[in-house]
């Protein structure tokens, strides 16, 4: 065997151990959230378009998943299309819920926006000051030291959350229209909702 021909079946090796560790890790990040929040204490809030709180549950032990007999399945029983309806056991009660943005979110993370609409009238806003700058700025005790800034909004594109974090990663969940993110340590489940990860830097 030739030279070449060693080196290109140690490439082929190397790069199919990267794909299928690479494959490992996206099943691992899409279990991350379930497994992060079992037996930890999170509060759940829906919103409507205006951004409103719909309502609050705190709970513990708490997973999410697809509510899979909404899947669209073939006359051969495949899923081809993946509801959109999740399902959530909080302390062993459930809760179904499709629609309105709803967001999940460990205790000990501090809702910045929550923080910021209790001092500011938030419906007032000079435009020649963007939102975000302003909430921030406002609020340097609660950001001051933090690297990363999340603004998450509803359908409508109205703010409805704030969180800040060192340590940010975001990652796919596996379940329809929704986004797992890793705050210092602690856990967010977004469903449908838009958001935004900024450099504090950029807002200051």
């Amino acid at each position: 065997m030739n030279k070449n021909r060693k080196k290109l079946i140690a490439i082929t090796i190397i790069l199919c151990t990267i794909f299928f560790s690479g494959c490992a890790l996206l099943q691992r990040e899409a279990g991350k959230i379930k497994e992060a929040l079992k037996g930890r204490d999170a509060i759940i809030q829906t919103y409507d378009e205006e951004s409103n709180i719909i309502d609050r549950i705190e709970g513990k032990s708490i997973s999410v998943s697809t509510e899979d007999k909404f899947n669209t399945k073939d006359e051969e029983g495949k899923t081809i299309k993946q509801s959109s309806v999740i399902s959530l056991t909080i302390g062993g009660k459930s809760m179904v819920h499709v629609g309105s943005s709803l967001i999940l979110y460990e205790k000990g993370l501090t809702d910045v926006f929550n923080e910021f609409s209790k001092t500011a009238n938030i419906q007032n806003i000079d435009r020649s000051t963007p939102f975000l700058n302003r909430m921030v700025n406002d609020m340097k005790n609660i950001t001051t030291g933090k690297s990363k800034v999340i603004l998450i909004r509803s359908q409508s594109g109205k703010p409805l959350a704030t969180f800040v974090g060192n340590k940010v990663s975001y990652f796919a969940t596996g379940i329809d229209k929704s986004t797992g993110i890793q705050i210092d340590g602690k856990y967010i489940f977004i469903y449908r909702c838009d958001y935004t990860i900024y450099d504090a830097e950029l807002l200051n």
